[in-house]
């Protein structure tokens, strides 16, 4: 660790990790702020099992968050410092358990801080419907690439493939899948590589990347993280699972959204179809629930670019501090 994140880590009136039970699994999370009476952000990375860009091993990385917010970092089981077989026991519902449980658990640190979520793609799941059952608990929540339905089976992106230039082999594969109802992983995976390579529908390529490489290297250097926590970002206890995978493809949380009472940002790439921004604004559009907002960022997928990220901050900052 060099000696500039040393003694940013010093400077904070809170920077720790800590343990609790959350969904009867004893969990490490960590807290970083530069003073206690900041407003409190738990983030909920996506994947699932994909703790990037916050993660426990990223204590002292984003001090322009931590000026701002007392950042709860928390590696989901099954991945990172909380590493755990995943098996096809677990559901979406036992996920939500779980985030609702660290959501006590940080009240109970910070009961007069205001606290806010803060959901990345399958994270967006866990922020959803975390706050429609501790709406009294929360004053808001914030999510990039919001899920609605089963992600990458909208017709918005069937026709964005169709559009693309895909071979005919891939257009027909993504037209038969488009009419099943249950897809398997491996025809999930397929569909997945096909949005990658011929749309922006994953990372719109007129964007600049997030500093990946500068990410790696903090935490490889974390305080926090031994080399098996780092290995366990990247290839983890999801190998297996299939049931998490399984509801996804038939999830729906259209009537959740719609009964949302807290206040709720979104923030959606013009190009995502992953998670349809389409779909999602002609949704909000129609609800008409006055604590919905969104943004549509130009230039940007499912993925947020470095641009993106900075924006979607500085409304975070603005809004919410």
């Amino acid at each position: 660790m060099d000696k500039k994140r040393k003694r940013y880590i010093q400077s904070c009136e809170i920077s720790q990790v800590n343990s609790a039970p959350l969904g009867g699994y004893m969990q490490k999370y960590a807290m970083e702020g530069k003073k206690k009476n900041l407003p409190v952000l738990i983030c909920l990375h996506g994947g699932p099992g994909s703790p990037i860009p916050f993660s426990v091993g990223c204590r002292g990385l984003f001090p322009e968050f931590t000026d701002n917010f007392i950042m709860i970092y928390w590696d989901q089981l099954g991945c990172g410092i909380n590493n755990h077989p995943i098996d096809d026991s677990f559901s979406i519902e036992k996920f939500v358990g779980m985030t609702v449980d660290l959501i006590r658990e940080i009240k109970k640190d910070f009961p007069d801080n205001k606290l806010y979520l803060f959901g990345m793609s399958w994270g967006s799941i866990l922020a959803l419907c975390s706050a429609a059952k501790l709406t009294e608990e929360i004053d808001g929540v914030v999510v990039c690439g919001q899920v609605l339905t089963s992600p990458m089976l909208s017709d918005d992106a069937l026709q964005t493939i169709m559009d693309s230039r895909a071979p005919y082999k891939a257009k027909e594969f993504a037209k038969k899948i488009h009419s099943q109802k249950d897809i398997s992983f491996q025809d999930g995976m397929k569909l997945s590589k096909i949005i990658r390579k011929y749309t922006g529908g994953y990372t719109n390529r007129k964007a600049k990347s997030m500093p990946v490489g500068w990410l790696i290297k903090g935490m490889l250097s974390s305080p926090d993280y031994r080399l098996k926590d780092f290995m366990a970002v990247f290839k983890n206890g999801y190998g297996k699972n299939q049931s998490l995978v399984k509801e996804m493809r038939s999830i729906d949380l259209r009537n959740t959204l719609a009964n949302i009472s807290c206040p709720y940002m979104i923030f959606q790439g013009e190009t995502d179809i992953v998670t349809s921004t389409k779909e999602l604004v002609a949704f909000a559009d129609s609800c008409k629930n006055e604590h919905i907002r969104y943004k549509v960022i130009p230039d940007m997928g499912h993925f947020p670019s470095s641009d993106a990220m900075s924006l979607i901050w500085e409304s975070m900052r603005k809004d919410l501090s």
